[in-house]
């Protein structure tokens, strides 16, 4: 990861840095729940890059007044393309065994923007969130921090050359480096509350982190000694890293103003080791396992996560027994990689006669990374056959609600309701459907059920609001979800306006209320506050709608279905592997509380539709042939219109339709 300076001045304590940052990393990847925190150890490589990048440049310019910009590039294409792109390749054969062709189509671009170190624009372009379930099968999705130190290692000596040829001085340099972290700095602050993605992978937004290494690079030895407490201070900044490790989660709005604790720890570390004398954290960081993983952090970070995504894709609850077995994997690899690959062409002697050599060797190798990427994507799109084609239209056909119209289903930010309406236009019953995106899967039977009865279907729907009358956190805004309550009061008045027949309310409660099942984060909220929203929401419409009809919400799968089956027929197994038992996929507290709680309300009624998906065992991942949900919990569109009959029974029973029934 951070650039490792050639030099005689080598520090003992940013090798051990660089330890305790890879180190977090991969504890967090593993699971390690006593370091929630583990991710912002990209933070601390970031500032060590900038702050052995701009000494480095800067001491050279002192030395000879002037910077070779073609060795510095030769330098870091030695030392960081082979080993990226060996790893990049074995992942991709690797990927060729064990993911579906649609996986591999999907990662196979990853890999090529990997290879190309732009992989942190193409996850903003497909607004992937870091933290986000689904990217952890990705299993390039570490490569976004790589990609962002090459952007930043392109840009940041030229502008160090520039500005030394303008020769503004040491000061002024200082404080436009300054003024360039700040607004950057400002910009991540902003993004991070509207849009964590930008803030996360967009380069500029994270450039404040290498400028405040750089910034530590430039305070002397000198005036680091007036601080008498440098020492105390030393192991002050250890305890900010330990704390961010210890303390930060990924619900906290990161990176934001909360990553100063990290990157405030790591400068206050690097401006300690500054000074002789081991009576500060060196003496910490010079220990020799911290030394020794310190060496090898770069194949180390590398190797981990493609480790740890297969590890997980092939068994999903790894133990703590075969959680070591990855670690010893990863050192393992690790260990080769750095021996065999990293080393060798970093100081090899061919390579190093020119700088044109190496930048030359350096585009080829890219260029044969690229392609092998590419082809491997046209390879897996070959391997495509019918029946992955199904699973894969399957996952993505929108509901019936917004194949009419996307917008039926409002985004996070949306707050004025918006009604969709299909149907007849003077029915003979008005049903409302009023939820988030588990009421927008039980869009498509329904439209199809009251076009049978000449009846009319109005939607409200937003995304990850539910219809209960609570305040829910949002991690995508990660922040509470004020826009969501809104919403609720506004489609709350204009569905009584209305005075429909019925409201069915749907919502993917276990998402948002603690469970055994569904464990999301600290923020769920507990089973009693969840009933009595609820019941506050039931209440409200109890006096405007003839009836009510609260929808138990269905199972919550172990694994994402259409990935699952897709291998499962890739490699010749059963579909039945991906089955889920029931008494894994349904809990019982969330639906106990809320049937109780509507209990006494007169024309409410709860309607538990398990049985749509479930036998008395098992959950099953395909049904009649079709794919029965195109993720963990969202049923597959195609198989939601099988529903049509069954689900007008559970509803509406021995009304007077016209329906034909399945």
């Amino acid at each position: 990861m951070a650039e490792r300076v050639e030099s005689n001045h080598f520090r003992m304590d940013i090798e051990g840095l660089r330890a305790l940052a890879v180190s977090g990393v991969v504890a967090f990847h593993l699971g390690m729940t006593r370091l929630p925190g583990g991710f912002v150890g990209v933070d601390i490589f970031f500032v060590i890059s900038g702050y052995l990048v701009t000494r480095h440049i800067l001491l050279e310019i002192d030395r000879t007044g002037s910077f070779s910009l073609l060795r510095f590039y030769a330098r870091r294409a030695r030392r960081l393309l082979p080993a990226a792109c060996f790893v990049i390749l074995a992942t991709l054969f690797l990927g060729y065994v064990i993911l579906s062709p649609p996986e591999q189509q999907l990662y196979s671009d990853a890999s090529f923007f990997a290879s190309t170190y732009m992989i942190n624009l193409w996850l903003i372009s497909r607004a992937m969130d870091y933290f986000a379930p689904d990217a952890f099968n990705n299993p390039f999705i570490h490569f976004w921090s790589l990609s962002i130190e090459e952007q930043f290692y392109l840009v940041w000596p030229a502008l160090l050359l520039l500005f030394a040829r303008l020769s503004p001085g040491r000061y002024g340099l200082f404080l436009t480096m300054a003024l360039i972290g700040a607004i950057s700095f400002a910009f991540c602050w902003h993004y991070t509350a509207i849009s964590e993605p930008w803030a996360f992978y967009f380069s500029p937004f994270r450039a404040w982190e290498f400028a405040s290494g750089g910034l530590a690079s430039m305070i002397s030895v000198e005036a680091a000694k007036r601080f008498r407490l440098t020492p105390v201070l030393g192991w002050i900044g250890i305890g900010l890293i330990v704390t961010a490790y210890l303390g930060m989660t990924e619900d906290v709005p990161f990176p934001g103003l909360i990553a100063l604790v990290p990157v405030g720890g790591t400068v206050i570390v690097l401006l300690s080791g500054s000074l002789a004398g081991r009576a500060g954290p060196q003496v910490l960081l010079s220990l020799p396992p911290l030394q020794w993983v310190g060496r090898i952090s770069y194949s180390l970070y590398l190797w981990h996560w493609p480790v740890i995504v297969y590890a997980g894709i092939l068994k999903p609850e790894l133990t703590i027994f075969e959680r070591s077995l990855c670690i010893a994997l990863i050192l393992a690899l690790a260990m080769a990689s750095y021996r065999f690959i990293e080393n060798p062409m970093r100081s090899n002697a061919w390579l190093m006669v020119t700088a044109s050599r190496s930048l030359g060797v350096a585009a080829i190798v890219t260029a044969c990374c690229s392609a092998i990427s590419y082809g491997s994507g046209r390879l897996a799109n070959h391997n495509i056959d019918p029946q992955q084609e199904l699973i894969l239209q399957s996952a993505e056909r929108d509901s019936a609600a917004r194949q009419s119209d996307a917008g039926c289903l409002l985004n996070a930010q949306q707050v004025q309701p918006k009604p969709c309406e299909f149907g007849t236009e003077n029915p003979g019953q008005t049903i409302v459907l009023f939820g988030d995106s588990h009421a927008d899967h039980w869009s498509t039977p329904l439209i199809d059920i009251v076009s049978r009865n000449r009846w009319k279907l109005v939607t409200y729907m937003k995304s990850s609001c539910p219809a209960a009358d609570v305040t829910i956190w949002n991690s995508m805004l990660v922040r509470d979800y004020e826009e969501c309550n809104r919403w609720r009061d506004l489609a709350i008045s204009e569905i009584a306006t209305r005075k429909p027949d019925m409201v069915i309310i749907a919502e993917y409660s276990s998402v948002y209320v603690r469970n055994d099942i569904n464990v999301v984060s600290a923020r769920q909220i507990d089973a009693a506050t969840w009933a009595q929203g609820l019941r506050k929401t039931v209440n409200a419409l109890a006096g405007t709608a003839t009836k009510i009809v609260v929808l138990r919400d269905g199972p919550l799968h172990k694994t994402y279905l259409n990935k699952c089956v897709a291998r499962a027929l890739w490699q010749k197994r059963p579909v039945e592997t991906c089955d889920t038992p029931r008494r894994e996929a349904m809990e019982e507290t969330i639906p106990d509380a809320e049937r109780k709680a509507i209990s006494d309300v007169a024309n409410a009624s709860y309607v538990d539709i398990t049985d749509l998906f479930c036998n008395g065992t098992t959950c099953p991942a395909v049904l009649g042939g079709r794919l029965t949900f195109r993720d963990r919990h969202h049923i597959a569109t195609p198989f939601a219109a099988t529903l049509t009959g069954r689900l007008q029974r559970e509803l509406f029973g021995t009304m007077n339709t016209s329906a034909q029934t399945n």
